[in-house]
């Protein structure tokens, strides 16, 4: 089964870092996000991405093209032009199409742009620039036993403060950035059959709109909840956040 991952956004509100690259190549730990999110895919046996890149899409062209060679020991005999690679056992045994869906595209038309890539059978769905706990074999099983047309995974938000309880004036409870207790929103990590390419229009088409929406008044949207780790990587602070837990050696996403 196939994974699609939109790598083609701005990332403005991370402008300090998506100057010179795009969101999904923000690194965590040395790593870009984008590797993060296909390492736990590829954890579950998936190991066939699409990726749809748009803005500064040739960072990401690069770094997939000199992975193995930045990853390897390597011979290089100069006058032949001849590079082998050594010590391979630790790279990814993946396939990686790396699709130009436009600078400008919105989501959904991006999502479009892949049709020819992702087959006529059931794929996976991503956005580059968040990181989850979600159990990708229970997510399948429960898409393919509802029978609809999506999944898409709910998630509790990370709560952005400290939240607190009162009695009276006196706090009685305080949690330091607890996930919210009450509300669900689009964490991504989509099951798709093929049949949802019919209601995207083209590149003007925002895929959290008309198509989600339309899908959803017709019965055919379902939600996998996930009361696990979610974080996606909007601002500065959320990288602090990925990069503070990467670093203390307990990432809850490292599922590999």
């Amino acid at each position: 089964m196939k994974v699609g991952i939109l790598a083609g956004g701005h990332g403005t509100r991370l402008a300090e870092e998506t100057e010179i690259k795009p969101k999904p190549m923000v690194e965590i730990g040395g790593r870009p996000i984008l590797w993060h999110i296909m390492m736990h895919y590829s954890c579950y046996g998936y190991n066939e991405f699409v990726i749809a890149l748009g803005y500064k899409g040739e960072v990401i062209k690069r770094y997939m093209v000199d992975y193995c060679s930045l990853n390897s020991n390597l011979t290089i005999n100069l006058k032949a032009g001849r590079v082998d690679l050594h010590d391979t056992d630790g790279i990814q045994d993946w396939t990686v199409e790396l699709i130009d869906t436009g600078l400008h595209t919105m989501t959904g038309g991006r999502i479009k742009r892949l049709q020819p890539y992702m087959g006529d059978k059931t794929f996976m769905l991503t956005w580059g620039d968040g990181v989850s706990t979600v159990d990708l074999a229970r997510l399948l099983a429960f898409h393919r036993h509802h029978g609809r047309l999506i999944t898409m995974t709910a998630v509790r938000p990370p709560a952005r403060y400290g939240h607190m309880e009162f009695d009276g004036d006196r706090i009685r409870e305080f949690t330091e950035k607890p996930q919210t207790a009450e509300g669900w929103i689009n964490g991504a990590f989509f099951v798709v059959e093929p049949q949802v390419f019919d209601y995207i229009d083209g590149d003007d088409t925002q895929f959290e709109k008309g198509p989600l929406e339309r899908l959803a008044a017709e019965g055919e949207l379902m939600a996998y909840k996930h009361d696990g780790f979610w974080q996606c990587m909007d601002t500065r602070r959320d990288k602090f956040v990925l990069e503070k837990l990467w670093d203390s050696g307990e990432a809850p996403w490292k599922t590999w």
